[in-house]
């Protein structure tokens, strides 16, 4: 049976798959070593939206020892995976949370990121999220999301399933693909400035934009 879209995070063998592939795709320390050079080291407080096994928040745990983490998931697998490796941790709280639904009071951050998650909302979910972002950010705050994003056509779509270990047949259900510049264009409407693609390999893309500072 088939799990209908973004529910098919909640089985163990659609999480664990993922897992298993996930070290393997080609250029993804890329895009993350460029993410990590956007967070700045003296951020304080930082959100992890679609946290997985926590792969993101340890790279920036090694430069970043005294901040405070909130690490969002909703997978039952993802969940147990985080858990193992930052549950005595007390510089990190784990969420039990869907981003398909609003963010709950989590407080204020100094960076909100993401890896590979938000592309599984519908397109309406993901333009509100960004909002929700906005509005945790503190002023100066940065927001990076390395995401899967739209090919342009179907035939580079196709190089890019093929260049990653997959074909159209089982390639994730729970994509819910969009173009980087869509995207882009949400978050400078938005108000983020300094919106740019910092990093991009076919359809993988680093988006990113920091909350302005507060007028004096």
């Amino acid at each position: 049976m088939t799990l209908p879209l973004h529910n098919s995070w909640t089985s163990a063998s659609h999480a664990l798959d993922y897992l298993s592939r996930a070290d393997a795709i080609p250029h993804r320390t890329e895009g993350e070593a460029v993410l990590l050079n956007l967070v700045p080291t003296t951020a304080r407080r930082v959100l992890d939206l679609g946290t997985g096994n926590g792969r993101l928040l340890g790279l920036l745990k090694i430069d970043r020892p005294s901040a405070d983490w909130v690490a969002i998931d909703f997978s039952p697998t993802m969940l147990a995976a985080v858990g193992d490796r930052f549950g005595s941790d007390p510089s990190v709280a784990i969420v039990n949370h869907d981003l398909s639904q609003p963010l709950p009071d989590l407080g204020s951050f100094d960076a909100v990121v993401s890896s590979f998650a938000i592309h599984h909302l519908d397109h309406s979910r993901k333009a509100a999220l960004y909002r929700e972002i906005f509005q945790i950010l503190e002023p100066g705050g940065c927001f990076c999301n390395l995401e899967h994003v739209a090919s342009p056509t179907e035939r580079l779509h196709h190089q890019f399933l093929a260049a990653i270990g997959y074909t159209p047949e089982t390639e994730d259900p729970a994509n819910q693909l969009l173009d980087m510049e869509t995207q882009l264009g949400w978050l400078r409407d938005i108000g983020f400035s300094d919106v740019d693609c910092h990093w991009k390999w076919l359809e993988m893309a680093l988006l990113a934009g920091l909350k302005p500072l507060e007028k004096q």
